[in-house]
């Protein structure tokens, strides 16, 4: 119970921590985990479906923070070439600038804060034993490819 207690407020302190650093960016935690998958999607964006698997949200959790950052011209939404059926959603000028902005600032917290107060070691352990709980829960999800 003490490990599970000691992981659930040190998941609350990461987020508040990082919440703040990106906070000085104009960006929300959420925003930022949409840009991110964007941005490694390239120009031609990506299905919402695939972003959505990838971040591991709900569908309505994710149309209403697409719909938020379309309307601050973060990103852009259209129906896909291929099929039509599906929408596509790519990272605008504007979103890929914030990212850009953002980006060096994140990583120093999440460094800070995270990566380095371990060993090689300890970051492999962890490493595995995520990849097995989130292999557990979400045994479909595509790799994070781009999503480091």
């Amino acid at each position: 119970m003490s490990l599970w207690q000691t992981f659930v407020l040190a998941q609350q302190d990461l987020d508040r921590v990082i919440s703040a650093d990106l906070a000085g960016s104009g960006l929300s935690h959420a925003d930022y985990a949409v840009l991110v998958g964007l941005s490694s999607a390239g120009s031609s964006g990506v299905r919402v479906g695939r972003l959505r698997e990838w971040i591991g949200w709900e569908s309505s959790r994710l149309a209403h923070q697409l719909r938020r950052m379309e309307k601050r011209g973060l990103v852009g939404r259209c129906p896909a070439a291929d099929d039509g059926r599906g929408t596509m959603v790519t990272i605008t000028p504007e979103g890929l600038s914030r990212i850009e902005a953002a980006a060096p600032s994140h990583v120093e917290t999440v460094r800070a804060h995270f990566i380095d107060l371990m060993s090689e070691d300890e970051r492999t352990l962890l490493l595995g034993v995520f990849q097995r709980v989130a292999g557990a829960i979400s045994p479909d999800r595509p790799p994070l490819a781009g999503l480091t």
